[in-house]
Order: C-alpha cells, then sequence, then structure tokens
C-alpha cells in the first residue's frame, strides 16, 4: 500500500517519520502555534501590562508604612494609570466600592477628585 505524502503545516516541506507527524520538527511546530495564538496573546499581553503599570502606581503612591493615601485623581491619570484595567472590586456595608489592582486599590471619594489608596492585607 502507498503512502501518501505528508506536508509541514508551517513550511511546507514533505514530513519524515511517524505518520501522525505535523511538523518536520519543533521549531516549525512553535512557529505554527505563536502564529496561531499571536492575536490573542498581544490583548493579553496588553492587559497584564496595564494591570501591572496600575498596581506599579498605586505602589509608589501608597509609600513606606502608611496604611493609606489620598490623591487627586488628576495625579493617577498623568502617571499613566488607567481607571479601566482592575483585577476585582469588593463593596462595604457602607455600600462604597473599592476598586483593586491585585493588593492594592483605590476608593474614589464621593463627590470629589479625591482617590483613597488603600492595600489589601495579603498575611
Amino acid at each position: 500500500m502507498e503512502q501518501q505524502e505528508k506536508y509541514c503545516l508551517d513550511c511546507g516541506k514533505v514530513i519524515r517519520g511517524r505518520q501522525d507527524k505535523k511538523f518536520c520538527d519543533d521549531a516549525c511546530r512553535n512557529n505554527y502555534n505563536n502564529k496561531q495564538n499571536s492575536d490573542q496573546t498581544n490583548y493579553v499581553r496588553n492587559v497584564n501590562n496595564a494591570l501591572r503599570k496600575n498596581r506599579r502606581i498605586l505602589a509608589e503612591l501608597l509609600t513606606g508604612q502608611n496604611e493609606t493615601a489620598k490623591v487627586k485623581r488628576e495625579r493617577l491619570a498623568e502617571k499613566g494609570f488607567q481607571f479601566n484595567y482592575h483585577t476585582s472590586t469588593y463593596l462595604t456595608q457602607k455600600q462604597q466600592v473599592y476598586i483593586f489592582c491585585y493588593e492594592y486599590g483605590y476608593l474614589p471619594l464621593e463627590d470629589t477628585e479625591w482617590i483613597l489608596i488603600v492595600k489589601r492585607n495579603t498575611d
């Protein structure tokens, strides 16, 4: 019985070896899979970068042993804080919504341009 030639899904070269092989080598397999996932990977990378930057900004503004800090919303924006990106929210019994980027969070203070920055106890 004559076997039909198979071709690498990435480079198109004839494949030698096992019948179920799809790629001629690991480099072609990696290249093919990277191309398949590049759109999703770029989106996830951009979101993760925004979250890490937001966390870094909050950590920088909450210095030393302070448990809280008050800053103007404008100052966060000047540092490049992206208010659309956060990891979680926390609703208090008083119906206040804290917005968190990992363990650092903030509470927009009602009817003002001030924001209260906090750090969640992770112990």
